[in-house]
């Protein structure tokens, strides 16, 4: 059964705020197109220009990109969600850990793609999560996926535009392609949803014994840890296929090295 999480979180404060600057031509450039394709693309309006009450609660380093932008939406498909109201530890968060160790950026009822947060605040690597449970490495930081998501908006909306008007089509048929054409230019790479040789060429690292790995400064009682900070984006970790503790759901995921190193321990 899901586990409905308080809006008021616990969110460390001790990580700096990620300057508005840092992203702002990523910003501009989603906001471009948006503008541009504004009969398939919307921007969810971000905290400090939405009229409306907003639920959500986001990290504090995320305060001045989150004041700007709240999300984008691709006839009426969900392509990027920066203030989330309603959060769960089921689904694709099974084996997270604390819920201010990482921040949806979207989710499906059976994945999801997280931002991690460092136990300071601190945003780091963003993954994907599969159905399997398994991690994709999406992105190094916040601005290298928006970036992704601004090519991947680029795409669809050419696609979206080969088929005519919006207007020439149903609201629903819209929704379909796009949720179709972002999949196939997105989500399909971070979720781990290609077959076959596109599926074997991910690069996989594994998990390994703690006291093997070499990494100081892991908190007591890890199973096993993933060092990803020299892997390529697209690298996999199988959280699933390894036999670590008695119940491998109840495991949990512990960030470390700005999300480039993964420590899973039993709840």
């Amino acid at each position: 059964m899901s586990t409905p999480m308080n809006n008021s979180l616990p969110w460390p404060t001790e990580a700096e705020v990620l300057p508005i600057a840092s992203v702002r031509p990523v910003l501009d450039r989603l906001a471009s197109l948006v503008t541009t394709h504004a009969d398939d693309a919307a921007l969810i309006p971000g905290l400090a220009v939405t009229e409306e009450e907003v639920a959500a609660d986001p990290p504090p380093a995320l305060e001045q990109v989150v004041d700007e932008l709240g999300g984008i939406t691709v006839a009426g498909a969900s392509l990027l969600t920066l203030l989330i109201e309603d959060r769960t530890d089921v689904g694709p968060y099974t084996l997270m850990g604390e819920s201010t160790s990482y921040y949806p950026l979207y989710e499906t009822s059976d994945a999801a793609v997280v931002l991690t947060l460092d136990e300071d605040g601190a945003p780091g690597a963003v993954y994907g999560i599969g159905e399997d449970l398994a991690l994709q490495l999406a992105a190094p930081d916040l601005g290298a996926y928006l970036e992704r998501v601004a090519d991947a908006l680029e795409a669809v909306l050419a696609d979206l535009a080969q088929r005519g008007p919006a207007d020439d089509e149903s609201p629903a048929s819209r929704t379909e392609a796009a949720e179709q054409l972002l999949d196939e230019h997105l989500f399909a790479d971070l979720l781990g949803l290609r077959d076959g040789d596109e599926a074997a060429a991910a690069e996989t690292v594994p998990l390994q014994d703690p006291a093997a790995a070499g990494l100081e400064g892991l908190p007591a009682g890890v199973l096993a840890v993933a060092d990803l900070r020299t892997a390529p984006v697209g690298a996999r970790v199988d959280l699933m296929d390894v036999e670590i503790g008695d119940d491998p759901l109840a495991l949990r995921v512990l960030w470390r090295e700005r999300g480039r190193v993964l420590a899973l321990r039993e709840d």
